[in-house]
């Protein structure tokens, strides 16, 4: 038996989720309005970007690669996005539509949804979801959740993992202190002191003795105070953001899908973005030289930096957007061109497939995000749509239960159709599915039974 050391070299392969990635990963996921709001943000923090006003002479920016190309040799870099060759102001972009705010359930259940879940863990997912208060917590004991959904504790326990891997971070928690830590795993900095703060020290904490958690901790009062901060950042209620009944807010499609002739052409709604510009006056500030002291330099050479990045960041999103949509385009095209009936199932891996991306790129850009299509306003998530068999191939499950709409609105209102005639119509269109697929799908559409359905004669 031989002992000793030895030292060893070994080549691996890692992605570093480097402070500029994670930007890049947040723009692609926002919202064209909260995309307004981020630039707004940025416009503040950063004298090295402006905008281009309407009937301003155009000034060089993210659509000027010569430019571009000249601030990255300064920098010694290489772009890693292609810029787009010219940029237009299409002035404040189509205007908003109102809609109801989803509850934070429809939202979970809208994520629930595109999960390839078994169906026990599913069914205790739905019921874990139903279960939430309207700040996102489980107030109730899993075994009781067991018992009261049929499933065994193992299943409910998988069920409330998947649960709290939902967005937004945080839901699912079962205490202030899971809450808090579930989203730390996800968003921290690595600061080794808010996990401690938060599974001992809220509520000092609470109180504002810093001293004392320190003491305690071994650290000092500042350590305890920048990791106070960063907790801060944290939402101790991740549900209450989202809109409750009666809740409006105004939607602003992210894309438009309009149709030219035989064709369709998909247009990103890009404004405030397309405006914005690196400034020309820091530019030649910076090219002088002389007279600009170090740390101005410095300062300057930073915030290009991040200017770039931003840049990029928004090109990049503006460009998976595109490809995003023309691909749901080319794959739900009966739908663009016969109306919401027509409805074809698909799937985030098919059109990641046709991209040649992963998949969570694909959920990032469409999530949230709204489109115009020549037959009205619709989620981006909306065209991936679960399916069942017809005569020609498949037709979505939204397409099923318009069909199930259109029966009983044409039903004799004094003998409605039962959910197994219902089941023979659609056979007869081509679409076959059981009497029990048809009572689901009723349900979804908000359609009451036959028996509610009933009218009499007077």
């Amino acid at each position: 038996m031989r002992l000793g050391y030895e030292l060893a070299l070994q080549q691996q392969q890692k992605l570093l989720m480097t402070p500029e990635l994670r930007q890049a990963l947040a723009i692609l996921q926002l919202p064209v309005a909260e995309l307004e709001q981020y630039v707004q943000q940025q416009l503040l923090e950063n004298p090295v970007l402006e905008v281009r006003e309407d009937g301003d002479d155009p000034v060089p920016g993210p659509g000027s690669p010569d430019l571009v190309r000249q601030w990255l040799d300064y920098l010694g870099q290489e772009p890693e996005v292609a810029l787009p060759e010219g940029t237009e102001d299409e002035g404040d972009g189509p205007a908003g539509f109102a809609a109801p705010a989803p509850t934070l359930y429809e939202h979970l259940h809208d994520q629930l949804r595109l999960l390839d879940l078994p169906a026990p863990e599913r069914a205790a997912a739905r019921f874990l979801i139903d279960s939430l208060d309207e700040n996102g917590y489980l107030t109730l004991d899993l075994e009781e959740a067991a018992a009261a959904c049929g499933q065994p504790l193992p299943v409910v326990l998988r069920a409330l993992r998947t649960v709290q891997g939902l967005d937004p971070v945080g839901v699912g928690a079962r205490s202030l202190e899971e809450c808090l830590l579930l989203q730390w795993e996800v968003v921290g900095d690595g600061n080794p002191l808010v996990p401690l703060l938060i599974r001992a020290h809220l509520n000092d904490l609470a109180a504002g003795r810093i001293g004392r958690i320190a003491e305690a901790l071994g650290v000092t009062p500042g350590a305890v105070q920048r990791a106070a901060d960063a907790l801060r950042a944290l939402d101790p209620k991740p549900g209450r953001r989202f809109g409750r009944p009666g809740d409006t807010r105004y939607i602003y499609p992210d894309v438009v899908v309009e149709r030219v002739g035989p064709d369709f052409v998909v247009l990103v709604n890009e404004a405030p973005s397309a405006r914005l510009v690196l400034s020309p006056s820091y530019r030649r500030l910076l090219a002088a030289g002389a007279g600009v002291d170090p740390e101005t330099r410095s300062f300057l050479e930073r915030k290009l930096h991040s200017a770039l990045w931003l840049l990029r960041s928004i090109e990049q999103r503006r460009m998976t957007l595109l490809r995003v949509t023309e691909a749901i385009v080319r794959l739900q095209r009966p739908f663009f061109e016969r109306g919401p009936r027509h409805l074809q199932p698909l799937t985030l891996r098919q059109v990641a497939a046709e991209l040649g991306v992963h998949e969570s790129t694909v959920s990032r850009a469409t999530a949230g995000k709204y489109v115009q299509t020549p037959h009205g306003l619709f989620e981006l998530k909306f065209f991936f749509a679960s399916g069942v068999e017809s005569h020609d191939g498949g037709i979505s499950a939204e397409s099923v239960k318009r069909l199930i709409a259109d029966l009983v609105a044409a039903e004799n209102p004094l003998r409605p159709m039962s959910d197994q005639e219902i089941a023979r119509a659609l056979a007869r269109q081509g679409v076959r599915i059981s009497r029990r697929t048809v009572a689901k799908y009723r349900e979804e559409a908000g359609i009451p039974s036959s028996a509610r359905r009933r009218r009499y004669e007077s």
